[in-house]
C-alpha cells in the first residue's frame, strides 16, 4: 500500500511523484549516500530533491505505524511551518509512505532542491579571520529561530545552507524531520552549537554574538557554548574519530 500526500501547489507533477518508488534507483542524479540516500531530478526544468530514508528496523517499524509520525511526515509539516514562520528552507512537494504487511516500510520526503551553495563544514578548518561576518550572522540567525521557539535538534554544519549576497548572509535549514517548537532558553539555545565545527575563536566570537542577541550574559554564553561541545564531541569519539581538532578552552 502506498499513502502519497501532495502539496496543492505542486499536483501537476503527481505523475512523477507517484513513479518515485519505481524509478528511485535508476533515474535522477545521488547528491548524499550513507543511512539515507538524496537524489535531484530534474523534471521539465524543475530541480526536485528526493530523500529516500533507510528501511527503519522491525520495531522501530511498529514504532513509525502506531506510535509515531514518520520522519518524512515530520519533514514535510515542519518544512510547512518554517516557512510560515519565515525562516528559509527548501519548499515541500510531496511525502510518500510505503506499507507493507500492515507496517510502515519505506518513506519518500520530495522538495524543491536549493540553490544555495555553501554549508557551515567550510568553517571546521581554518582561523576567523575574515569570516566573522558569516560567523556572526550565524549565531544571530540562530538567536532569531530560538527567540521565535525553534529548535534544530540536528543544528550541524551540513545542515546549515547560506548563501552571501551584497554582503548579507541568507541561512536555510535542512534535514528538518528533528525539530522542537517552544519557548528556548538561554542555556539551551548555547548547546544548540555543539555539533559545529570550528576552532575556539569562532566559538567564542558565536557565543558573545549570541549573548548580545539575547540579551544574555557572554561569560555565561561562553561556557556553555564550550561546555556542550565538550559533551558531545566526547561522546563521538567514543565510536567515530575526531573530523576536527578540539580543545578544552572556553
Amino acid at each position: 500500500m502506498k499513502k502519497v500526500v501532495i502539496h496543492p501547489d505542486y499536483e501537476s507533477y503527481a505523475d512523477f511523484i507517484n513513479r518515485l518508488p519505481d524509478i528511485f534507483h535508476t533515474q535522477g542524479e545521488t547528491i548524499y549516500k550513507s543511512r539515507n540516500e538524496i537524489k535531484v531530478f530534474d523534471v521539465n526544468g524543475l530541480k526536485i530533491n528526493v530523500k529516500q530514508y533507510k528501511v527503519p528496523i522491525f520495531i522501530n517499524r511498529i514504532i513509525y505505524t502506531f506510535f509515531r509520525t514518520t520522519k518524512a511526515f515530520r519533514a514535510y509539516t515542519n518544512a510547512l511551518r518554517l516557512i510560515s514562520k519565515g525562516i528559509e528552507t527548501p519548499y515541500p512537494i510531496a511525502y510518500i509512505i510505503i506499507i507493507k504487511g500492515g507496517l510502515i516500510h519505506q518513506c519518500y520526503f520530495i522538495s524543491l532542491q536549493s540553490s544555495y551553495p555553501r554549508n557551515m563544514y567550510e568553517f571546521g578548518k581554518g582561523s576567523l579571520l575574515g569570516r566573522e561576518h558569516v560567523i556572526s550572522q550565524l549565531a544571530e540567525y540562530a538567536a532569531r529561530l530560538h527567540e521565535a521557539g525553534i529548535y534544530h535538534k540536528d543544528f550541524s554544519p551540513g545542515n546549515i545552507l547560506f548563501q552571501v549576497t551584497d554582503n548579507e548572509v541568507n541561512f536555510l535549514l535542512v534535514d528538518i524531520n528533528r525539530m522542537q517548537f517552544g519557548p528556548v532558553s538561554i542555556e539551551k539555545g548555547c548547546a544548540n552549537f555543539a555539533r559545529l565545527w570550528g576552532n575556539d575563536e569562532i566559538f567564542r566570537l558565536i557565543a558573545r554574538k549570541y549573548a548580545a542577541a539575547r540579551h544574555a550574559d557572554a561569560d555565561d554564553c561562553t561556557r556553555w557554548v564550550f561546555e556542550y561541545r565538550r559533551r558531545f564531541w566526547q561522546k563521538y569519539t567514543r565510536k567515530h574519530e575526531m573530523p576536527f581538532e578540539l580543545s578544552d578552552a572556553g
